[in-house]
């Protein structure tokens, strides 16, 4: 189960080696019937403030986390929703049809990369570390968000930054 975005911007969301850190957690759904292990090196870890990412957590932005698809299991039943995401790909995101835990998700340009909810990792996470806002265009001042952070408006692009 991947999410991720064109091929020619996961290159923007790549950390510097020395920043990435390597990570073996176990999480579960709320219910318990969903297990997710993460067994691999952490790409990129930001914070989206789509509208997509809002709805998707009832807040302000979602914390996330890239992986490689392949460091990423998930086992248990799980349910899905696509919808036409702001790349142009068709997102799909995974939950628990139990529970309705958010668990991660795919996208129609690349099977390759997993972006994790780090929520859901709980005390797990204590490696996560943002490096940027995506999507600020749709940020809300009332979602305090470190100001130092960098932001762009939609995906990482030179343009975008303020």
């Amino acid at each position: 189960m991947q999410l991720a975005v064109a091929a020619d911007l996961v290159s923007a969301w790549l950390m510097p080696d020395k920043d990435k850190p390597l990570v073996d957690a176990e999480a579960r759904c709320a219910c318990g019937g969903v297990v997710v292990t993460v067994k691999g090196r952490v790409l990129s870890m930001m914070l989206c403030a789509c509208e997509d990412c809002q709805k998707a957590t009832g807040a302000g932005h979602s914390a996330l986390a890239v992986f490689r698809a392949g460091d990423v299991t998930i086992t248990g039943e799980t349910r899905s929703f696509a919808r036409p995401s702001n790349s142009g790909a068709t997102l799909t995101r995974w939950f628990c049809p139990t529970c309705g835990t958010p668990l991660g998700g795919g996208s129609s340009r690349m099977d390759t990369i997993t972006i994790l909810p780090v929520g859901l990792l709980g005390g797990g996470a204590g490696w996560y570390r943002p490096n940027q806002l995506i999507f600020a265009r749709s940020h809300h001042d009332w979602d305090l968000v470190e100001a130092a952070l960098p932001r762009w408006q939609t995906y990482r692009d030179e343009e975008g930054i303020r």
